[in-house]
């Protein structure tokens, strides 16, 4: 499995791309640290390249690293963009997550 983009969440980083001026050879980082109020939060980044024991995936002509100690908690992880009213943000849809929070960044695997 992998991590996947969806097309707006792709949009919406190819758009934070040009607006910090990023190449089109940028990585979009992914990464698990400990902390919030479920346990786990996600790390989300851009890079200038990849680390050799990530695992790398392209979605929507973007690269998503992983690296090796965060792939078993977000494996087959999809990440989406909402943007409405009441929320602006990423949502990681986590198929290995039993407990979500609120904040939308704070997970339990």
């Amino acid at each position: 499995m992998a991590v996947k983009l969806t097309e707006r969440a792709a949009k919406e980083l190819k758009r934070l791309f040009a607006e910090k001026s990023k190449p089109e050879s940028t990585v979009v980082r992914l990464g698990v640290a400990g902390g919030g109020c479920s346990g786990f939060e996600y790390r989300m980044e851009f890079a200038d390249a990849t680390d050799g024991d990530d695992l790398v995936t392209e979605s929507h002509g973007l690269r998503v690293a992983v690296d090796s100690r965060s792939v078993r908690f977000v494996d087959g992880t999809e990440i989406d963009f909402h943007d409405d009213l009441l929320k602006r943000a990423f949502v990681f849809n986590n198929p290995l997550a039993v407990k979500t929070c609120g904040c939308g960044t704070s997970f339990k695997a």
